[in-house]
């Protein structure tokens, strides 16, 4: 049996026991910002085992990064492919909840075109409420072709669907009744509960990869996800991150209240030698796959609103480990490498949050399980001792 099924299985015995808190605004100042951890979660599958054995692997895992001092997770919602299929990061986090009790609970992301907006306020509410007021909200529009096709879905139109989308679960998680009135969504007083616990609602982040997110994201408040392992880095990015923090001003928002995630994909071992023999096969495996999903084919024209997935998909198919390393999109090496290939980064970029990527291609449930023991007896109280 494994550690999830088993503890799931204890926890069963105190479902009704659950404690009375009250949940703090989402909007506290944040002070002198410890950098936190988290871990991205993609359940790809590209050894063909079953689907059972990588939804299992995949449970214990992330059950696994509160026990070793990770302060979030993050699965990802995908379709139809090898690429990653957990279709709902909410039922995911559901089952979680039930096994921790500290651990964020983050969704990396919820794509809002695929979804009803009212149904996703109200799951997520009621996810807040089970997990005790956990929960942070990440939302995206989606980029994949093959994902827009199978749920039936103008993907030209997805930036309109994901601002009502959002605007509506807002209004739902905000006000007791929902009225709204727009392009693509038409509601009319529904009174939607429940409300989350967290007020005036759960941290609401965005994911930007195209250039024009990042101030979106600034204007309408969000913190951010971004994602070097898409986006050029050195100048451009640095622009984009400039804009996300110019738009929180001119909007009236503090950028000491908002956190900036940035994901990375980093595998800690015990020698380099190590960390690069058993994380290059799975790092190229997942850009030669991100580079058949990501957008329309080379000889295709690009899709309307993402034209700049081009050069991203040209990348992911061409790329080699070294070039990645050498970019900082890559960490991988002993304890005392990535602790001081992290500093570079975060005195370079300036996040406050780490989402560390490390079960990629298939690896083994072992690997991955140590690399998170060594992140924990090393990196991550190396920089706790440093803030």
């Amino acid at each position: 049996m494994s550690p999830f099924r088993a503890a799931a299985g204890a926890a069963g015995l105190r479902l009704w026991a659950i404690p009375s808190v009250t949940a703090a605004s989402h909007d506290a100042p944040l002070g002198e910002r410890a950098m936190k951890f988290g871990m991205l979660h993609l359940f790809e599958n590209p050894d063909e085992r079953t689907e059972h054995e990588i939804v299992s692997d995949q449970l214990d895992i992330i059950q696994a990064a509160e026990d070793v001092g990770f302060d979030s997770v993050w699965p990802a919602e995908h379709h139809f492919s090898e690429y990653g299929y957990c279709p709902s990061p909410a039922l995911t986090l559901a089952a979680i909840s039930r096994v921790t009790t500290k651990v964020r609970l983050g969704t990396g992301v919820v794509v809002l075109p695929f979804h009803d907006p009212i149904r996703v306020a109200e799951e997520y509410a009621f996810l807040d409420l089970m997990s005790d007021g956990r929960l942070d909200f990440g939302v995206g529009r989606g980029y994949q072709p093959i994902e827009f096709k199978g749920h039936r879905v103008d993907q030209t139109k997805s930036r309109g669907i994901f601002r009502e989308s959002l605007e509506i679960i807002t209004q739902a998680w905000t006000e007791e009744r929902v009225t709204y009135d727009g392009q693509f969504f038409q509601i009319d007083d529904v009174w939607v509960r429940p409300k989350p616990l967290q007020q005036p609602h759960p941290p609401i982040w965005m994911a930007a990869v195209s250039p024009e997110t990042y101030p979106l994201a600034g204007k309408l408040g969000a913190n951010l996800l971004y994602a070097p392992v898409f986006t050029p880095e050195g100048r451009p990015m640095l622009d984009r991150l400039d804009a996300y923090r110019g738009a929180l001003e001119e909007s009236g928002h503090d950028p000491a209240t908002k956190r900036i995630a940035a994901l990375r994909m980093i595998y800690v071992a015990d020698s380099m030698e190590q960390a690069r023999r058993e994380f290059t096969d799975p790092v190229i495996w997942y850009y030669r796959t991100f580079g058949k999903y990501v957008t329309t084919p080379k000889d295709e024209p690009p899709i309307p609103g993402y034209e700049n997935y081009g050069a991203t998909r040209d990348l992911a198919v061409d790329v080699d480990f070294q070039t990645l390393v050498d970019a900082g999109t890559v960490i991988a090496g002993t304890p005392d490498y990535v602790c001081e290939q992290i500093e570079k980064l975060e005195d370079d970029w300036g996040f406050t949050d780490l989402l560390c990527w490390t079960r990629l291609g298939g690896m083994e449930t072992s690997q991955v399980m140590r690399s998170m023991e060594l992140m924990e007896r090393h990196v991550i109280p190396h920089f706790n001792e440093k803030e």
